[in-house]
């Protein structure tokens, strides 16, 4: 499975679901993205065939070490990213809104030397 944008934002969703509550549902994840109850069906049909996340019989939804490695390499995007353009002056909200969009675009070459930057000069 190639993981896309869309497929990137389910997988932090959950990541972050469970951090904040302990749990992921369907529907927390489609009230967290605004995307209908059938698509998130759809997605999580298809994470769990492809091994990134399992279900519980109460419907609860946990992320394999495959999706975990994924969903971590996204919010430390999403969480750096954010802090760069904080630090450049960015209101917070706006910050975290724009870096959702950055975070699967940015080379790897490139957010590593934002995170050296940020570690450097104490921002992170």
């Amino acid at each position: 499975m190639i993981i896309k944008e869309s497929a990137e934002n389910y997988l932090e969703t959950i990541y972050m679901l469970n951090k904040q509550r302990g749990f992921a549902r369907s529907i927390d994840i489609s009230n967290e993205l605004g995307v209908s109850k059938p698509s998130v069906s759809v997605a999580m049909k298809n994470f769990r065939e492809a091994g990134y996340i399992e279900t519980d019989p109460d419907g609860k939804i946990t992320l394999t070490k495959k999706g975990l490695e994924v969903a971590e390499r996204v919010y430390e995007r999403h969480q750096v990213v954010a802090k760069a353009l904080i630090a450049l002056g960015v209101d917070e909200e706006t910050a975290f809104e724009d870096s959702c969009k950055i975070e699967h675009d940015i080379s790897q070459k490139t957010f590593e030397k934002i995170k050296d930057f940020l570690l450097r000069n104490g921002k992170l």
